[in-house]
């Protein structure tokens, strides 16, 4: 199954605060809840710079603000700097596994001492089971939940969904007491090796906001591409 995409429906949301920039009302298209999507779908929407939220597939549509700007890193091309080598160096150490979910209590306390610690200003605060499992939860059997352990202790989780032409990186939760590791970064990376391990193109990141310290980190990658006026270009 996959639908062409004239044929989508879409709908927008009345405006709502911004999440990212003060001061500012933020309006979002997003696909109709009830249309099927599969691999294929969900990737050809990714190129064009959609994102998943759980079951949503969804964009940012202000009419007075193109301040979101859809990011993706063509893994191929990609050389870590001296900084970046460290940090993979540094974390060189982790044990990795993959997993089909992460309904566990050990994944979900991680999860929770995280937003607690570094994202108590957010959406996600205070941090509830079932907005986490619907938040993170595997769509479209596409997803993939990559768990980092420091000498058998859980310390990291990357969701990751699998599309045709990439990876999409969905969401990071780390120990915020392992300060050292910088492993917010380190997931970065790891998943730009583990994109061209799997001989794909691209690892997509969600959306680049340069004047919001907690997107504007995504520039750090190069090249990094982003989505502007209908095409994929360097940024500069």
């Amino acid at each position: 199954m996959t639908s062409s995409l004239r044929d989508l429906k879409v709908y927008t949301t009345y405006p709502h605060s911004c999440s990212y920039l003060e001061n500012r009302e933020a309006t979002t298209l997003f696909v109709d809840p009830r249309q099927e999507v599969d691999q294929a779908l969900y990737s050809n929407l990714s190129v064009l710079g959609f994102r998943r939220s759980g079951n949503h597939l969804y964009r940012p549509h202000c009419s007075h603000c193109q301040a979101c700007i859809p990011a993706r890193i063509p893994v191929r091309d990609f050389v870590a700097n001296r900084t970046q080598r460290r940090t993979l160096n540094r974390n060189s150490d982790l044990e990795v596994e993959c997993t089909g979910d992460i309904r566990d209590a050990a994944a979900f306390d991680l999860y929770r001492r995280y937003i607690e610690r570094r994202h108590s200003d957010g959406d996600m605060y205070p941090p509830d089971r079932e907005q986490y499992l619907s938040f993170l939860n595997n769509a479209w059997e596409c997803t993939r939940y990559y768990r980092f352990y420091d000498q058998g202790k859980l310390t990291a989780i990357s969701v990751v969904d699998e599309l045709l032409d990439g990876l999409s990186a969905i969401y990071t939760f780390f120990d915020p007491g392992a300060v050292k590791r910088s492993l917010g970064r380190y997931a970065i990376l790891w998943q730009i090796e583990k994109t061209a391990a799997m001989e794909l193109d691209y690892l997509y990141l969600g959306y680049w906001i340069k004047d919001c310290r907690k997107m504007a980190y995504k520039s750090e990658y190069r090249p990094l591409e982003l989505y502007v006026n209908g095409r994929w270009t360097a940024l500069v």
